[in-house]
């Protein structure tokens, strides 16, 4: 695994840490790897009772490292990617970093601070419960960048939002502050000291009975909305008509260069 991604483990609780503070733990490709791997290894630990998933650093994630965009210069080749679903699995390997925290069995907790933008907003709706700091921004941030967002969301936001307000924040790009987003439900609750309020939640749930938690997060996560499956293919597909086209890459153009955009 790379070190952009690390796991700690106490007992029965593991830390999973997006380690680039440099870069305010924006996504490159070793994160998407990382934080799948993380939770692929999290799946066969022994003796595990909850996931505390936090940032290195003052933010939790920026979003998307841009350096991806030059990085992948044929769009072909990055659509691939996008529809490419490995075998036995329901999502792709951007998608994977978001949802395999709801392929685990136990709870799993964001401690949330700083920006919370884009792959990290959707990184973080993957969690079960997110505690996040008073200084908390979050947006859904892949419109600026010309993009729908594709790694999750239509697992996740459903579960937490009603359509119309979940829409306005797709649309717009707008970042929502911490108690605008306790009010949407994007977050569970605003606390102090976050990472602290995870810990401590972490150890509570751990001392419960893990066979009834289990079922409980089986419970609730079984009984909601749209076949698994098939929601995280409509993004894929959505996404898969959008990247790599003109307006899409002219959004890209007009962020680095700090212009407006002149979409066609």
């Amino acid at each position: 695994m790379s070190d952009t991604v690390r796991v700690t483990r106490d007992g029965p609780i593991a830390e999973v840490i997006l380690n680039r503070p440099d870069k305010h733990n924006a996504v490159d490709l070793s994160v998407f790897e990382g934080l799948a791997q993380a939770g692929e290894d999290l799946k066969r630990a022994d003796g595990l009772r909850a996931v505390v998933l936090r940032g290195e650093g003052p933010n939790f994630c920026s979003g998307i490292d841009t350096s991806l965009f030059s990085a992948n210069p044929d769009p072909k080749a990055l659509i691939g990617k996008i529809l490419e679903v490995p075998e036995g699995e329901t999502a792709n390997m951007f998608q994977k970093p978001c949802t395999v925290w709801q392929e685990l069995e136990v709870p799993v907790i964001a401690a949330l601070t700083g920006v919370t933008y884009g792959a990290g907003f959707q990184i973080a709706l993957g969690a079960d419960i997110r505690l996040a700091a008073p200084d908390i921004r979050m947006s859904v941030m892949e419109i600026t960048w010309g993009l729908i967002p594709d790694m999750g969301i239509t697992t996740t936001l459903p579960r937490l939002m009603r359509a119309d307000q979940a829409k306005e924040l797709i649309f717009t790009g707008r970042v929502v502050e911490a108690a605008e987003a306790a009010a949407l439900g994007l977050v569970t609750r605003v606390c102090e000291d976050p990472l602290t309020e995870a810990r401590a939640l972490a150890q509570a749930i751990a001392g419960k009975n893990p066979d009834t938690i289990r079922r409980d997060k089986r419970l609730v996560n079984d009984s909601w909305l749209m076949d698994r499956a098939a929601a995280l293919r409509l993004e894929a597909e959505l996404q898969a008509e959008v990247i790599g086209q003109p307006n899409q890459l002219e959004a890209v153009f007009a962020r680095i260069q700090k212009r407006a955009p002149n979409f066609k």
